[in-house]
């Protein structure tokens, strides 16, 4: 199938983030499914990085994500961790008149979720196992990440003693995260808010973590996305948070291969990092300035970069 950069459905008042169309879904465009306010999320095949998308997108992406986020969301709730926004995946249940002309459901079977609306908690909750990226320059400079204290001595990639949670504010696209101490981080919502999405998010990572590993993943890091359920009219439905969003894919995570791990270096990976590395050359030479907007990708990036994520989620459902 050809890549999908943008839907057009036929819903008002679409948002686009990064790579995710998100459509308020009304009642009579979808089979029955429960009370309270949806949202149908499509996955596109867009690819962002340094907080910019790139005009060039990447073939079959939207599907592998969605399936990959789908099965550990599955896994979170069937462990009790927490609920999810998800209420199904299934395209048929939409109605044909959302499509517009020469689409179908096909076209959208493996990338929608249809989910729980949901007053999303404006931070972005960062687990990390490993010191690398923007926690190992503040590691650098300071000794900490987001105010924890590390011991000496870490080196790029290293193991921490133990995970640690490192939340950063979610901005509008276009403008960079920025990682904050979990005492700011109470102040913005509230320390009981915060102290729970804490706790989930330690649980959700140990326990991926080990799934990995047994499957030849190092998941270093990750960020997950929470918010409080509400109805049609805006309103709160509970004030326990839901995982909304995605959830461990390559591209909320850094994945690496268990066999060739060494500590001290950059590691060889099957999330963004491969595209990463690309875009700094283009910075180094002058070719880029990391500002929208980004530089068209080459065909072997594209590809490299698809056969990573597969790779990903083939061992992680394996």
């Amino acid at each position: 199938m050809p890549a999908l950069t943008h839907s057009s459905l036929l819903l008002p008042s679409p948002r686009r983030g990064k790579v995710r169309d998100v459509y308020p879904l009304p009642a009579a465009a979808t089979s029955p499914l429960g009370t309270g306010a949806r949202l149908l999320i499509v996955a596109s095949d867009r690819i962002s990085a340094f907080d910019v998308v790139m005009p060039t997108p990447i073939t079959g992406k939207g599907r592998l994500l969605t399936e990959l986020s789908l099965f550990w969301q599955a896994m979170i709730a069937a462990r009790g961790i927490c609920q999810t926004h998800v209420l199904s995946a299934d395209a048929n249940l939409l109605h044909p008149s959302i499509f517009p002309a020469g689409e179908s459901r096909d076209d959208y079977q493996g990338r929608i979720v249809i989910c729980k609306a949901a007053r999303v908690i404006p931070i972005e909750c960062v687990v990390r196992g490993y010191l690398e990226g923007s926690g190992l320059k503040e590691y650098q400079s300071t000794g900490s990440v987001c105010g924890v204290k590390l011991p000496q001595g870490l080196r790029q990639c290293d193991a921490l003693p133990e995970p640690i949670f490192t939340p950063a504010t979610k901005e509008e696209l276009g403008k960079h995260d920025e990682n904050i101490t979990f005492d700011r981080a109470c102040e913005l919502v509230g320390s009981e808010t915060m102290e729970t999405l804490r706790r989930i998010s330690l649980q959700i990572y140990l326990m991926a973590s080990e799934h990995a590993r047994d499957r030849g993943i190092i998941i270093a890091d990750t960020k997950f996305e929470f918010g409080f359920p509400i109805d049609e009219q805006g309103n709160l439905t509970s004030n326990i948070p839901i995982l909304i969003d995605e959830a461990l894919t390559p591209d909320s995570s850094r994945f690496w291969p268990t066999d060739g791990y060494q500590p001290g270096r950059p590691q060889k990976s099957f999330d963004k990092q491969y595209l990463r590395e690309y875009l700094e050359h283009l910075v180094a030479e002058g070719k880029w300035n990391k500002q929208a907007p980004g530089p068209e990708l080459p065909a072997e990036i594209v590809a490299a970069t698809v056969a990573k994520y597969a790779e990903a989620k083939d061992r992680l459902m394996n």
